[in-house]
């Protein structure tokens, strides 16, 4: 897929898998390594370890499935992969993250963050939640 993803395009790839979408910024910023001198750099090296999760899935969501990185502020400019889909937010993360879960009402949707108002906010849409932790950690 392109890097800029509508979510609305989603519906097409892959309709029949879960669409695991994850909160880059969130997620980037769960583990205190030193993303913050390289937000662009640190993202790209999620979306890197996110491409195996595209196969095997993850322990609370059996694979394959779509995947979507929903990037902000100064890490957009993110290119996508064959895997995983980039989704640079126009303006709030968050609020990119809800029109996706919207855009997908008769599929499963498992959004990966550890924000309370964004869980809260997809599980109004009947999505699933799941916490950063859930995802492989690289070793940088």
């Amino acid at each position: 897929m392109c890097p800029d993803v509508d979510p609305a395009d989603l519906t097409t790839a892959g309709s029949g898998r879960p669409l695991l979408i994850v909160d880059a910024a969130n997620v980037v910023g769960s583990v205190p390594d030193g993303w913050w001198r390289d937000r662009r750099g640190a993202t790209e090296r999620l979306r890197d370890r996110l491409a195996a999760v595209a196969i095997t899935g993850l322990d609370a969501v059996s694979g394959p499935v779509s995947l979507l990185l929903v990037v902000e502020g100064r890490a957009r400019g993110v290119a996508g992969t064959a895997d995983v889909a980039v989704l640079d937010a126009p303006g709030s993360g968050d609020d990119a993250i809800v029109a996706a879960v919207a855009a997908e009402p008769g599929r499963r949707r498992i959004v990966v963050t550890a924000d309370r108002e964004l869980r809260r906010r997809v599980a109004a849409l009947g999505a699933e939640s799941i916490g950063p932790s859930a995802l492989p950690r690289g070793t940088e």
